[in-house]
This record gives C-alpha cells, structure tokens and sequence, in this order.
C-alpha cells in the first residue's frame, strides 16, 4: 500500500533508450515516489515503466501529448489518492496487453496475478471506453445506469475502476487544445458516466474535479460566472474552513462534547446545480462552505447545535431537523446556516456517527436515493463493499486478500452487454446470446441463425459476460427450433425469451387449432344441452382474449379447458338468479368417531377432526393424537409435527383408520407449486383445478425476481386421494412448473 513514509533511498533504474523527453519524465517521477513506496515495490514500478516503454514508444493520444506522459500523469493521480504501487503498476500498463512482448501470462509471471487480473480488466473496459452514452432513447437514462452498472460489474478488483477515473480526470485536464464538439462529447460523458461513479464509490475529490471540468466545457460562460463572483482562490476558502474547524473544536472540547469536525468548500458545479434547482442566483446560495459534526448521541446533537448557534448568527429559514422528521430515505441530521467569521455564510450539518454511516453507505446515500433506477440490493452491497475497502485501504489489509472476498461474496447477479449500436442490456447472469436476441426484441430472436460476440461466431447457447458486444446473425423468415425451450440444451435462460418461442409455435397453425376449438365446444356444449348459440366475443375478454377467434383457438391449442367455457356459458344470467340459502361444506360438518371419517380403533362417540398442519385425504396413511379436550386430531403418519413430539407425548398417539366416505365429502389439502415466472402462469394452474372442479380454497403467491421463479401455495378440496393425484399429475405437465408437492 501507498502509506508511511520510506527510506529516501534512489534506486538504479534500468529504461530502455528513447525519446528524451520521456525518458526525462520518467525518472523524475520515479524519483518522487521514493517517500512513499519501499525500494523493492519502487524497483517493480520501475519494470513496468520499462515495458511502458518498449509497448508504446512514442504514441501520441487524441490530445497530443505522448502516451508514455498520459499514463505516467494518471499513475501520478492515483499516487495522490494513496493507491499501492501494484494499482501504478496496472495504470502504467494499461493497453498494453497482447502488444508486443506482453500478455496477461507473462504479466502474471512478471508482477503477479493481482497486476495481470488488473489490466485484462482495464483492456475490457478499454472495448467499451468510446461507448456514446449521449443517446436520442426515451430510456436514456437506464441506459447510463446501465453503463455506470457495467463498468462496476467488469471490475472483480476496484482497483480498476480507479484507474479508470483517474484516466479520466487527467483526460479532462488535458482537453482544452481539442475542437469545442469533442470537448463537449467527452465532458458529457464525464459528467452522466464517470463523476457518479466516483459518486458511488465515495471518492470526493476526483467527483468534483470531474463535475467542476465537465461544467467548464458544457456551460462555459456560467462556470466562468461563478468563478468570478466567489472572488476568492479555492486555497483562501480551504483556509477558511480550516479556522472554522478550529473554532468549533475548541468549543466542543470546553463543553465537553465528543465531536468529529469536517469540512470543505462547495465546489463550482455545486454550486450551479444548487442554482438550478432552486432558480436562485448565487447571493442566496449559503453553503458555499460547509462543515461537518459528527457526535456520539442524538443529545449530543442538540447540543452542538447550540453551541454553533452561540458562537454564530442564525440565517432565518435556513435550518431543517431531519432528526425528528426522517426524510423518506431516512436520512437524519440537523441543518442549519449561520453567519460564520468575516460575516460569510456557512452550512452546518450535525449528526451522529450512526447517522452518518448511514447516510454514506445505507440506503440514504445520495447515490442509490438520487441515481439508481429500481432497487437492487445485489448491487448496492457490491458498492457498499468496494468504498468500506477504499475506507480502510490505508489500514493494512492486502489488497489480494480483499478481492479474493470480494469475489466468493458478491458473484454477478447479472451481466452487461452491449448492442452493435452501443446500447448496453442488462441480462441474468448464464444468459446467452439467444436470450440477448430476445431481449431486443421478439421478432429478432424468432428470425436469430447465429451470433457473433466480440467479433467471433460463437454457439448459441454460449453464456455471456458483462463488457461483451454481442451482434445476432438473423435469416428473412421467422424459424425457432423446439430445441430452444430443452433445458438441457441450454439454449435460454430467461422465461421471457421462453414464453416467445411458445408463443411462436402456439400461433403457426391458428386455423387448424380454431377448428379444433369450435368443434371441441360444439360437442361439449351438445352434449350439456345447452342449445343456445354462445356470444364468444362478449365472453373472450372474460378469459383474457381480445376476440371469440382467440378463445377457440386457445380451446384447439389446449391451453384453456372447454370446461371452462360451457361452465362460464351455463352460468345464469344475474337478472334469473335467484338468492339461495347459503349452504355449509361438507369439510365444515361436524363430525364424531361413529359414522364419521376416520373411526379409532376400540373407541366410541370420540370427537375427531383433520389436522390443519399436513391436512390428510382418504388413503393417506394417518395415525391419531390425543389432544387435551378437543378429541382426536387426526395427522399423516409423515407429519413433521409428529416428528417433533417430545418422547413423553409419543404415548397420546392412537390407531386411527378411515371410515367408509360419503359420496359429498371433501377435504382440504395444501399444494405448493414452484414455476419459472411468466404472464400467465396463474391462469393456466388455476385452470387444472376448474377443469378437475375442484374448489380453490385459498392462494398465497410470490414472485422472486433475481431466479425468475413464482411460488403458490394453493389451499383446495378434494374427495380422496385418487383425484389428488390425478391433480397432480396434470399440473406436472403445465409448462414451466418446476416443482410440484404437498405443503
């Protein structure tokens, strides 16, 4: 790591002949590491500038300026964010793997596997570094989410996503000599891509460096506006914060009050997005200069407060207590502006340490309140986890140590590729390039031959990774194969691109299938006696079809019981119905040992009753458990409950045999069925049991979105045990049901 100060000792360093100017360069930043890096990691940076060498020469960037000074200037940024010498080593070396001599074996040979990892990381980002994130899209703005996410999502080591904001900032800097509409484009850029990730990543001064360039070049003319009416060098405002934090520490520490003081000057993009916002001018902007207290307790804010307020005039209407009203993140702290030293105004922000772990790293943090589209928990501890390590950096974890859990941590939910037109998609991760087709549109994948990814004819079941550029090689006419929906062929991963290759074959033979639909209802309905000619398109929306046509054909396809219909057909009309004594259930009977459901053996006039936990059907093997004034419960032998019972209570346990059923008895059985979640999918399960007319006592049904799986848990009433099974059976075969078993 880059901390604590070392030996000044000069070591030799062995470069390669060339231009002067470099060369000059080179040793002169070299000989300024010496009080921060020991002699053995200095000799390794060293290495890696004599490979810089040998790789470029003396290539010269779209700036002008040599690639040999670009690399050294961004190495030399990451020296000032105290980053260790392997973080300079890959920064050094960026884009020089597969030139020349290098390749990521022989930087694994040469420097190790943390430097190799690094820079076959930054090549990959380097595929997308040109990606136009200013596109003409209504969803433009999830697609630079997509984009701030895939960055992220390349990065195994956060290393690299620092070496790719540091190249950044010293690109900004170096700008200023290009033509204005490629300024704007790479400041645009910067400024809806880079500073929120440096955002994200709680690494302040590259975000406002980054934001405060993006301005000069974006809005010129205001960015030079508030530069003169602050009126002040940005070293005089730091000064000024400085006495301030003084003030104030002095103050606590006579009162007695444990509190940590920080601050530091608004800076200029700040400032101009505060003005938009609020549409005022900057005279009535009053936190310019800001600090910070962070207190033990929520007393110890209040009292702070007071003290602020004792030492400095209040500005009236400016202080909000977040404490006692939360915002809707919950984000809590008092804030308050006062008429500070020299009668200049000053923000004051009180909080707590609790708070402000909170408010940096919870779901308060301005990043995942203000920016993240959705809610995506994966993702946020994957950027929580990565500023804790920049938190701690200096605090003598190794850096290898630190990826290593990063990575069995965090393993990618998803993946990020990317279009030939530079649109990035998100997809789960397995997916391939199949599912990406889909994920286009449907029309794509139906028409999809084969895939070319990252230039290269790949397989269509081959899985993606974030950063790939993925181009689908597509025939004139529709022609899906069946051997797309076989799991085992793994050719889609994603239940939306399922559901349109079903949807594709359930249409190819739309007449035949509505012939066989009519003829179908025609028969069941000849059959009932129901003579009148049914109103197909006044019924078709009631089972969710547009037109009579889609219901017939849905009928012929077999994905809606003709059941259903005639009973729907049967029904009668509110105007004939007529009110009913409400009848009880047979399951709602009660019932006694004698003429009863179950009998116990060598028992008379008992009272029995199912047991509400495994719900027992007839033919399941049962077995009695005496209870204390309410009879018999009766479970199946396999109950967990029973399993469970404390070896003094095994004795209440008695024979229980079921009794002869009467023909109206039903019971209640508890099923879970596990599915891939698609539109539809209740319909269709729901449609086994009204086919099978059996009642539906109630459902409980969640979806979870990260493995795309629905759960239900459908509570229904059944005779005995051989129309149980003859349910289960047909709900097996319902397309996408995974798992099917009693609860």
């Amino acid at each position: 790591m880059a901390s604590g100060v070392f030996p000044m000792v000069k070591p030799t360093y062995n470069l390669p002949e060339q231009d002067s100017d470099d060369e000059g360069a080179i040793r002169h930043w070299l000989d300024s590491l010496a009080s921060h890096y020991p002699t053995e990691e200095l000799k390794q940076v060293a290495r890696a500038c004599a490979a810089l060498t040998r790789c470029r020469g003396d290539r010269r960037i779209e700036t002008g300026e040599t690639h040999v000074r670009h690399v050294l200037s961004t190495a030399d940024i990451l020296v000032r964010l105290r980053m260790d010498y392997e973080t300079l080593i890959a920064a050094l070396l960026n884009g020089c793997l597969d030139r020349g001599e290098l390749s990521e074996a022989v930087l694994l040979e040469r420097f190790g596997p943390g430097v190799a990892h690094m820079v076959a990381g930054l090549a990959r980002i380097d595929q997308i570094a040109n990606v136009d994130a200013i596109i003409a899209a209504k969803d433009q703005q999830q697609h630079e989410e997509n984009l701030r996410r895939l960055l992220l999502g390349i990065a195994e080591d956060v290393r690299v996503v620092l070496v790719v904001l540091a190249e950044r900032v010293h690109l900004m800097r170096a700008i200023k000599g290009l033509e204005s509409e490629q300024r704007a484009k790479i400041a645009r850029d910067t400024r809806r891509i880079y500073a929120p990730l440096a955002n994200r990543l709680g690494i302040w001064q590259v975000k406002w460096e980054l934001e405060d360039l993006s301005l000069r070049y974006l809005q010129p003319d205001d960015y030079r506006r508030i530069a003169e009416l602050l009126a002040e060098r940005r070293e005089e405002r730091e000064h000024y914060i400085a006495v301030v934090i003084q003030m104030l520490r002095d103050k606590f520490e006579e009162a007695g009050i444990q509190a940590e003081v920080t601050g530091r000057p608004k800076h200029i993009y700040s400032i101009w997005k505060k003005m938009q916002r609020k549409g005022v001018d900057i005279e009535e902007i009053f936190d310019l200069r800001a600090v910070r207290i962070m207190v033990r307790t929520v007393p110890d804010c209040y009292a702070a407060l007071g003290l602020v307020h004792g030492l400095w005039k209040h500005i009236p209407k400016e202080f909000d207590d977040y404490i006692a009203t939360p915002k809707g993140n919950m984000y809590q702290s008092l804030h308050t502006a006062v008429v500070g030293p020299e009668d200049k105004p000053l923000e004051v922000q009180i909080r707590t340490h609790e708070m402000h772990r909170h408010a940096e790293f919870g779901v308060a943090a301005h990043w995942a309140y203000k920016e993240a589209k959705g809610h995506d928990a994966e993702f946020q501890r994957r950027v929580v986890w990565m500023r804790n390590w920049l938190e701690l950096k200096n605090e003598g974890e190794d850096a290898s140590d630190f990826v290593e859990r990063f990575k069995a941590e965090f393993e990618p939910v998803h993946v990020y590729v990317l279009t030939p037109q530079s649109k990035v998609v998100e997809l789960p991760r397995g997916a391939t390039a199949l599912d990406f087709a889909y994920a286009i549109h449907s029309e794509i994948g139906h028409r999809c031959r084969g895939a070319r990814v990252n230039g290269r004819i790949v397989p269509l079941n081959q899985p993606l990774n974030s950063g790939d550029s993925v181009e689908i090689l597509t025939h004139k006419q529709a022609a899906p194969s069946r051997d797309w929906l076989s799991p085992h062929h793994g050719y889609l991963v994603t239940a939306r691109a399922r559901n349109r290759v079903r949807q594709w074959f359930r249409q190819q033979n739309f007449d035949q299938h509505l012939q066989e639909g009519r003829t179908l209802l025609e028969r069941e309905l000849s059959r009932l006696g129901i003579s009148a000619k049914p109103q197909l398109d006044e019924l078709a929306p009631k089972f969710n079809f547009k037109r009579g046509e889609d219901l017939l054909a849905a009928i012929g396809r077999g994905d809606l019981p003709v059941g259903q219909v005639t009973r729907r057909l049967g029904e009668p009309k509110p105007e004939d119905s007529k009110e009913e004594e409400p009848k009880v259930r047979p399951s709602q009977r009660h019932k006694t040992s004698r003429g009863s459901d179950v009998i116990v053996e060598g028992v008379d006039d008992l009272m029995t009753q199912m047991a509400q936990c495994c719900k027992p059907v007839p033919h399941d093997p049962i077995v009695g458990f005496v209870t204390r004034g309410r009879g018999v419960t009766v479970h199946r032998k396999n109950c967990g409950n029973l399993r469970r019972l404390p070896p003094g209570e095994a004795a209440r346990l008695v024979q229980v045999r079921w009794a002869d059923q009467p023909a109206d008895a039903s019971y209640a059985v508890d099923l879970l069925v596990i599915a891939a979640d698609r539109k539809g999918l209740l319909k269709d399960v729901s449609s086994v049991f009204a086919d099978e007319e059996v009642d539906i006592v109630a459902v409980d049904t969640h979806s979870e979105k990260t493995t795309e799986t629905a759960s239900m848990r459908f509570t229904v009433e059944v005779k005995d045990m051989a129309k149980l099974e003859r349910v289960q059976a047909k709900l097996q075969q319902v397309p996408d049901v995974l798992e099917l078993r009693r609860a």
